[in-house]
């Protein structure tokens, strides 16, 4: 009787699991490249575009299991390098010309959970510069409350001022406000870096957690998937004030919200794109806002992807090179792999769904 019960719950498990993901559409994006697998677990994934030659930029990306490790692609999907047996990273994001010792490097920038630390790596050789990781969320003893996920950089300059990075994190549980914090990434003169607390911000729902975060440079902006409840938007730099600038696709995802990309189109102007996990969709919204109010921001369009129960996303308009020529996303799918679509058909979806007649 015993083994009937417990067979009958995984059925009923398996039943509700595929109640909840809706599957490819027949008209979804095929992507234009998919990578090797992992071993594990593909999470998130962060381009890293090269300096003087973009077609020969790579694709980081996390495999996120205890013992996996970040895997460095190229443009054709192969892995070329990885850093493995770490404690379960999670999220990874990228940042340009931090000084470190007599150098100006890019980093990549890890979440290695189960450690509850950050993980440093100079780009595009992918070495360890951390003096072995950066604790995070010290203080903190509730539950989960130092389980490090999701990670965006942001990168600050004013002026003639010394460009500042700071990496924006958040964990895996957490209170309601204050639930992430800012550390500005600092290089030191033996060639490793530190991490500093300059704050902590941050709504939170408590129905999931949040991973995806995302920052607009250029303009400013945090972007940050709180799950099943929302997207909100705050000020990147951390001395302009906690306010919630934004609260937005409440209603617009089947259930979570997950992986965050910002394509831009010109200074001001581009798409932020959010991963509707169980529709396998990927939500579309106007960087610069709706009706002139930058903190305004309405669905412009639902893109139906290859990609399955999509976590990370990542996009870039740089020109790679052939099929690239106008960027790439790059979103995480089921199968231990990462799919890259080229933004030509992205943008297709997007302007068709404008020029649709609204109701």
């Amino acid at each position: 009787m015993k083994r009937i019960i417990i067979t009958l719950t995984v059925a009923l498990m398996l039943l509700s699991c595929k109640d909840s993901l809706a599957p490819v559409a027949a008209d979804a994006i095929k992507a234009t490249v998919i990578t090797e697998p992992t071993p594990n677990d593909t999470d998130d994934p962060a381009i890293w575009v090269h300096p003087s030659n973009p077609s020969k930029s790579l694709i980081v990306g996390t495999d996120k299991e205890v013992g996996g490790g970040v895997y460095v692609y190229d443009l054709n999907g192969k892995i070329v390098n990885k850093f493995i047996g770490m404690q379960r990273p999670n999220n990874v994001d990228i940042a340009y010309g931090l000084k470190v010792g007599d150098a100006v490097i890019d980093v990549a920038v890890v979440t290695e959970r189960n450690s509850n630390q950050l993980r440093v790596f100079s780009m595009p050789d992918l070495k360890p510069i951390d003096g072995g990781g950066l604790a995070m969320f010290e203080g903190e003893t509730e539950e989960d409350y130092r389980d490090v996920m999701g990670i965006a950089l942001y990168t600050h300059q004013q002026g003639t001022e010394e460009q500042k990075i700071y990496a924006v994190v958040g964990r895996k549980s957490g209170p309601s406000s204050n639930y992430l914090w800012q550390y500005e990434i600092k290089g030191k003169e033996d060639g490793t870096v530190e991490a500093k607390k300059v704050r902590a911000f941050g709504t939170y729902s408590g129905k999931k957690e949040i991973e995806a975060i995302a920052v607009d440079n250029e303009l400013g902006y945090i972007y940050y998937s709180d799950e099943m409840a929302g997207v909100r938007k705050y000020y990147a730099d951390p001395f302009k004030g906690n306010e919630e600038l934004a609260f937005f696709a409440t209603t617009d995802a089947k259930r979570d919200h997950e992986g965050i990309a910002i394509y831009k189109t010109g200074a001001q102007t581009g798409y932020i794109l959010v991963s509707d996990q169980q529709e396998n969709n990927f939500l579309v919204y106007a960087r610069e806002g709706n009706n002139g109010n930058l903190h305004q921001h309405e669905l412009l369009a639902k893109i139906p992807v290859s990609t399955i129960e999509c976590d990370g996303a990542d996009a870039s308009n740089a020109n790679f090179g052939p099929p690239f020529e106008k960027g790439m996303l790059v979103a995480m799918s089921n199968g231990n792999v990462f799919h890259y679509y080229k933004w030509e058909d992205i943008q297709a979806r997007i302007d068709a769904a404008i020029q649709q007649p609204k109701n």
